[in-house]
């Protein structure tokens, strides 16, 4: 496993990944977005779209190799930022094995 993989980031420095994801793909579709509130931002005010957020889970696939969306059972709407990043963050292959993070 690379070093600083998608599996060795803490909660902090996987929310600053996501957030330079949402970052890139607000600048490629020349919007405006700003977190004001990193983990209470409300995403459906966030500036982006449906669109938007379906490149930013392909993106998010392809530099963390996991797309926690596809791997549940249960359909998950993430109402803010802060649930979105929580759950990549849950759904980590670690956090299944040990329990955490919680």
């Amino acid at each position: 496993m690379p070093e600083n993989s998608f599996h060795s980031l803490d909660r902090s420095q996987l929310s600053n990944r996501i957030r330079l994801v949402f970052e890139e793909v607000a600048k490629d579709g020349e919007k405006e977005f700003a977190l004001r509130d990193e983990d209470s931002t409300v995403l459906l005010n966030s500036g982006l779209d449906s669109l938007d957020f379906a490149i930013i889970v392909a993106r998010l696939e392809d530099d963390l190799d996991v797309d926690p969306f596809a791997a549940s059972d249960d359909a998950f709407y993430p109402k803010t930022f802060g649930d979105f990043v929580d759950f990549y963050f849950k759904n980590m292959p670690e956090s299944k094995e040990s329990g955490s993070p919680t």
